[in-house]
C-alpha cells in the first residue's frame, strides 16, 4: 500500500504510515511546493499505531494532574491531538482535488508543524517516564472528518474553524495548568502550539471564505448554516475572542458561536 500511494502522492504515503516517528519524519521531507501534490483525490484510511486504544470520550478515566500518572496522561491527551493532526492536514491535502496550488502548500506547511508539536510532546512524555500509547485516547477529531469527507467547504468550516479552534479556546487554561504543577517544559511547547494553532485555523479561515467566493455564497450566512447542525451554545468566557480574531473570525461569527438563534436567522 505505501509503495502505491507514494507514487501517486507523497503526502498519502506520509498519511498512511502508522509508525509515529516514521510518519514525523516522512512529514519532514515533504516539499512546500503545492503543485507537488496536485491530483486525483485519494481516500485513504490514516495510519495509526495499535496503541493508544480508542474508546468513547465518556469511557476515559479522570486523573489528577498532580499524580505522575494524572500528569502524563494529561500531555499524552494533548500528545494524541497533535497526531490526530498530522493526518487531518494531510488528508486536507489528499482528499481534495481541484483546489488552488496553494492551498496544498498551506496544508503541507500545517502538517509539517502539526508534526513538530507531536516529537515535541513525545518527547516530553518519555521525559515523564511514558511513551504515546501508554493511555486510551478517543477519536473525536477523526470522526468529524469523516463527516465531512465530501466536501471540502464543510470540512474547512468543521475542522479548523470549529475542533481545532476549540484549541485556541482552551490552551491558555492548559498551560497555566501546566505551570502550576511546575512543568515549565511543558508550559514552553503547548505556548508554541497556541501560536502555531492561531495561524493553522487562519489558514482553514482564509479557505473556508475562499471557497465560499468560488460558490457565490455569503460566509456569514454558510458559516452559521453548517455550525447550526453540529454545535451548542458556547459561553462567551469560553472563547479566546483575541486568539480568534487573529485566526481570521470576524465579530459576527463569534456571535454566532455565542448564540445558536443568530445561525437560524443568518
Amino acid at each position: 500500500m505505501k509503495q502505491s500511494v507514494k507514487s501517486i502522492n507523497p503526502a498519502a504515503a506520509c498519511l498512511a504510515e502508522s509508525d509515529p516517528t516514521i510518519k514525523c519524519r516522512c512529514v519532514a521531507e515533504l516539499k512546500r511546493d503545492g503543485t507537488f501534490y496536485q491530483g486525483d483525490p485519494i481516500n485513504l484510511a490514516p495510519g495509526r499505531p495499535e496503541r493508544p486504544t480508542l474508546v468513547d470520550p465518556r469511557n476515559l478515566p479522570k486523573r489528577k494532574l498532580s499524580t505522575a500518572k494524572g500528569h502524563a496522561a494529561f500531555v499524552h491527551a494533548i500528545c494524541h491531538i497533535e497526531f490526530t493532526a498530522i493526518n487531518l492536514a494531510l488528508d486536507a491535502v489528499v482528499r481534495f482535488s481541484g483546489m488552488p496550488t496553494q492551498y496544498y502548500a498551506d496544508w503541507i506547511g500545517v502538517a509539517i508543524e502539526e508534526a513538530k508539536h507531536f516529537s515535541l510532546l513525545d518527547a516530553h512524555l518519555k521525559s515523564l517516564g511514558f511513551a504515546y500509547g501508554d493511555f486510551a485516547a478517543h477519536d473525536g477529531l477523526w470522526d468529524m472528518a469523516e463527516r465531512t469527507s465530501d466536501d471540502v467547504l464543510r470540512r474547512m468550516a468543521l475542522i479548523p474553524r470549529v475542533m481545532e479552534a476549540r484549541g485556541l479556546d482552551v490552551t491558555p487554561n492548559m498551560l497555566v495548568r501546566l505551570e502550576s504543577i511546575g512543568d515549565h517544559q511543558g508550559g514552553s511547547i503547548l505556548n508554541t502550539i497556541l501560536r502555531d494553532e492561531i495561524g493553522h485555523v487562519a489558514i482553514g479561515s482564509r479557505w473556508f471564505a475562499s471557497i465560499c467566493a468560488s460558490r457565490g455564497l455569503d460566509s456569514l450566512t454558510t458559516f452559521g448554516r453548517i455550525i447550526a447542525a453540529e454545535l451548542g451554545q458556547i459561553r462567551a468566557s469560553q472563547l479566546n475572542r483575541s486568539a480568534r480574531l487573529a485566526a481570521g473570525f470576524s465579530n459576527a461569527e463569534l456571535e454566532l458561536l455565542l448564540d445558536p438563534a443568530k445561525r437560524k436567522q443568518s
